[in-house]
């Protein structure tokens, strides 16, 4: 299963990847891990370093990719995503949830891929959640052939994959059948 979520800035977009990871054992990526390498403050990867690493995740036969992008070098990951997940909560549940991982960062109690800074936290809930274009995402998605499924939490996500689930074990099972009757058919020839 592929699954590809997109949302602003304190979504809770990394949490529902890692417990999705978690649930159904398929590897999950943040695509900031993609552009930034953590051995340096504010050291990108190279633009062709980033491209091929996305291109070998969205090879694979599983995963989960979360992040904020929806850009022309992520749409691969839409193109390839069986279910594509937009986390749109409250807008002030996400300035609460950018604001609570600042603070539980910065004084030691909960890692972070980097050391956050006061303008890097308004930049987060100013840009990156209350300038966040969802009705761009929307579009760029739908202009790749592809539909979003536009959700509050991650229990209506997990609903969303058991149902998909459900319907992919159904279709299986259906296409077993008709093999197998296939099959006793060329038989009796």
């Amino acid at each position: 299963m592929r699954i590809r979520i997109i949302g602003s800035c304190g979504s809770g977009k990394s949490t529902l990847a890692k417990e999705l990871s978690d649930k159904y054992g398929i590897p999950s990526y943040e695509l900031d891990n993609l552009i930034w390498d953590r051995s340096a403050e504010n050291l990108r990867y190279p633009e062709s370093v980033r491209d091929d690493l996305i291109q070998s995740i969205v090879s694979s036969k599983a995963w989960i990719i979360e992040g904020v992008q929806c850009k022309d070098w992520t749409i691969k990951s839409i193109l390839e995503a069986d279910l594509i997940f937009v986390l749109a909560p409250n807008v002030f549940i996400r300035d609460y949830r950018i604001i609570k991982r600042f603070v539980l960062s910065r004084v030691g109690l909960r890692p972070w891929n980097y050391k956050q800074s006061f303008k890097n936290l308004c930049k987060m809930i100013v840009k990156w959640n209350h300038q966040y274009n969802i009705e761009e995402v929307i579009c760029t998605i739908n202009k790749n052939h592809k539909t979003a499924t536009i959700t509050k939490n991650k229990k209506q996500v997990i609903q969303l994959i058991e149902h998909h689930l459900e319907v992919v074990v159904s279709e299986s099972e259906k296409n077993l059948r008709g093999n197998q009757r296939l099959s006793k058919e060329e038989i009796q020839w």
